[in-house]
């Protein structure tokens, strides 16, 4: 016969109860945080929390019921409505063609996972611990689903008006940011075509990307690589292949310049 040590017993149960409760407000507090971020409450705040809940995350946590995955295929519904009415306000003068070409430059993984960064979406993502240890909260993939999902989740707590009013608030300033009268050919153009351009025209000089290191297994490498400018570092770039890679560093490149235009002021002896 097995004899429970009651004092033991009574530790253990102590322990899972610290740690459910400690793990319960942790959620609390990201949530609350990241509601300030979105500037929208919710009524439902669970809604927000699945809608954050990564499949790697759900497998390994047997209490979780459901994963955001549901949530992201609504989400990008919604998204694609919700943009629409931001540009269509935004800019009165384009027709149908260059909205829609407009949407599609933005509404994508790439531009996506941007808006995720700008307001810190990676830092609440609920994963598992493989998905954690491979560098998930910078995923392009799963940031871009992130966002789609929290949008799913804001429209089904509030409404089309919401969704709305928050894509109009994370996407808004990323739009000013660009001139209006060249925002078409901008994002036309990839990130390497416009990094040349930039450097041709200050420097006459046209960028270089050098491969840093590559990770993982054959079938799901990351690779590094740098950007740079004759002897001067530019800017990182990470991706599943060496294109994505050194698109990622060219964008950042160009957010570099943007914030520091003495980057392009070589050094001479």
């Amino acid at each position: 016969m097995y004899i429970i040590n009651a004092p033991d017993f009574k530790v253990e149960v102590a322990l899972i109860f610290y740690h459910t409760l400690n793990r319960a407000m942790q959620q609390t507090a990201n949530l609350e945080k990241l509601q300030d971020t979105l500037g929208y409450r919710f009524e439902n705040s669970d809604l927000l929390l699945r809608a954050l809940v990564h499949r790697s995350f759900a497998y390994e946590n047997q209490d979780v019921s459901a994963d955001n995955e549901t949530l992201e295929f609504l989400g990008d519904s919604v998204l694609g409505l919700a943009i629409s009415h931001l540009l269509i306000d935004l800019f009165p003068g384009y027709d149908e063609g260059e909205l829609s070409r407009l949407r599609s430059s933005i509404v994508n993984e790439r531009e996506l996972a941007q808006i995720a960064l700008g307001i810190n979406l990676g830092d609440f993502l609920l994963l598992g611990k493989g998905e954690e240890l491979s560098g998930g909260r910078q995923k392009p993939s799963l940031l871009a689903n992130g966002i789609e999902a929290v949008l799913a989740a804001v429209y089904l707590d509030g409404g089309l008006d919401s969704a709305i009013l928050l894509v109009r608030k994370i996407f808004h300033g990323y739009l000013e940011q660009r001139e209006e009268d060249h925002l078409l050919k901008a994002l036309d153009k990839d990130y390497k075509t416009q990094l040349q351009e930039i450097t041709q025209a200050k420097l006459k000089l046209t960028p270089i990307y050098l491969l840093e290191a590559e990770e993982g297994p054959d079938h799901d490498k990351t690779f590094f690589i740098r950007v740079a400018i004759g002897d001067k570092m530019l800017a990182h770039g990470f991706g599943k292949s060496k294109k994505e890679a050194q698109q990622e560093a060219a964008r950042n490149a160009i957010a570099e310049i943007e914030k520091d235009p003495g980057l392009l002021q070589l050094d001479v002896d």
